[in-house]
């Protein structure tokens, strides 16, 4: 790519930030990107706290966007990665195995959902914004492309400051982009974003189970729960138990189903 192109495709994407059109402003983006990096779709997400996730722009056809954004809407989106990483407020470009917990690859989220992409590899620039905002432009490669390479990786991260300052001038802000109804959810889901034990308050669990809980759903292993909680593993055996007895189920796969139906009485109720 010649200078000039660069240059003139760096312009198209500066006036692009003056539209009000998500759409027109994330296409620029993504033919300024694939002049660089090759990817299969892009895909941008706002996100406060455990609200649901406004979609801001997307590549997908009709099919493809009922798994990537109208399933993840529903909820699988308390268990990703990106999510967790823009609500704690991460900054640049990050690839979804340095974010992943630990048994990510292996957890029921993973299986009966995350599968579903085919993705070979997901990676995302994250920009916080004013107050508890964030969004996150994700960069996915199907398994048929194979994962992004060594050298794709590093060229993105030398880029992510110049698409994070494009993508704060597009949107300021997210409440101005956001659908009535998801202004609505927020104002039902007002906690405290970086408590995420709330989900499972319908349970009847101690808050520390309630935590253990969010942490296993999300991929974390004993070891890893001790670790993020500071305590003892032997001690995470003991939640993991008590919960399990609690709710009457013997594994994950049990777990990550009352997971499912928590969210489905969410969305009967809204």
């Amino acid at each position: 790519m010649s200078r000039s192109d660069e240059y003139s495709q760096l312009a198209t994407l500066a006036a692009a930030t003056r539209e009000t059109s998500g759409d027109l402003f994330g296409q620029a983006m993504v033919d300024w990107l694939r002049q660089h990096v090759g990817f299969d779709h892009c895909v941008i997400f706002g996100y406060h706290g455990a609200s649901r996730p406004p979609l801001l722009f997307e590549t997908f056809s009709p099919a493809e966007s009922h798994v990537f954004v109208a399933l993840y809407q529903e909820g699988p989106y308390l268990l990703d990665p990106f999510h967790h990483a823009a609500v704690e407020r991460k900054e640049g470009f990050w690839r979804m195995r340095e974010l992943a917990p630990d048994r990510f690859y292996a957890s029921e989220y993973f299986r009966s959902y995350y599968s579903q992409t085919r993705l070979a590899e997901e990676v995302g620039f994250f920009v916080p914004l004013p107050g508890k905002d964030a969004l996150v432009l994700s960069l996915m490669r199907l398994r048929a492309s194979g994962p992004f390479g060594t050298a794709d990786a590093r060229l993105l991260r030398d880029m992510a400051p110049a698409v994070i300052s494009f993508a704060r001038l597009r949107w300021p802000a997210l409440s101005a982009d956001e659908p009535a109804e998801v202004k609505q959810d927020e104002t039902i889901a007002s906690v405290n974003e970086f408590d995420r034990a709330h989900i499972w308050k319908s349970l009847s669990l101690t808050p520390r189970e309630k935590h253990v809980v969010d942490l296993v759903l999300q991929g974390h292993s004993t070891e890893s729960i001790a670790r993020a909680m500071r305590i003892v593993p032997g001690t995470v055996k003991v939640h993991r138990r008590n919960i399990y007895r609690k709710l009457k189920i013997k594994s994950q796969a049990g777990l990550f189903a009352r997971f499912v139906e928590i969210i489905d009485a969410r969305i009967r109720q809204g």
